[in-house]
């Protein structure tokens, strides 16, 4: 199955008009859920910057500073990635550049495991979600209206029905919504 799990603004954006996205710094419990979902994992399809901002999970020693991130960088580092990006030569740790399509390379992954597979960056979402390739959204909204920054989601030419399967508060400040796409 072809999930995307993001963090978002009440309004529906991955970051601000800055590009700032510090508000979506999880609190302990948050972080908790966080290892746990992307230790249940396959793979992980990442645009560059989702791959740029998540690669100090595999090279910074301050994000191993605590048990709770050294768990998380670990469970990270382990999972196979594919990034993909016009600019990049190369990538570093369990991952690889994209060779084929978006349709291709997710069909080779979620073919490659038993296991959910997350995608993850404004652009390859909104291509996956174009052709109907998502399963299911995970959406952490968190409370902040940005009013502009990049949209987690592409406009569409007709409605795309969900299902809410799954929500949850942590901490009091952070709203989980889990929908399956309705075929």
């Amino acid at each position: 199955m072809l999930i995307v799990s993001m963090g978002v603004s009440a309004d529906g954006y991955i970051n601000d008009r800055d590009g700032g996205f510090q508000w979506t710094a999880p609190i302990d419990d948050l972080f908790e859920f966080h290892l746990e979902q992307v230790g249940l994992l396959g793979g992980y399809l990442l645009g560059r910057r989702l791959y740029e901002n998540m690669s100090v999970w595999e090279t910074d020693p301050y994000f191993r500073s605590t048990e709770a991130n050294a768990a998380f960088a670990d469970v990270w580092a382990a999972l196979p990635k594919v990034v993909f990006s016009r600019t990049l030569e190369r990538v570093d740790g369990n991952a690889r550049l994209a060779s084929g399509s978006v349709a291709d390379e997710i069909a080779a992954a979620v073919s490659a495991t038993d296991k959910d597979v997350s995608i993850g960056g404004a652009d390859l979402v909104g291509q996956a979600v174009g052709l109907d390739l998502i399963d299911e959204f995970r959406l952490f909204r968190y409370p902040i209206i940005t009013g502009g920054g990049t949209p987690l989601l592409p406009s569409l030419p007709r409605p795309l029905p969900l299902d809410l399967i799954e929500t949850r508060t942590f901490g009091s400040q952070v709203a989980y919504e889990r929908y399956r796409r309705v075929r």
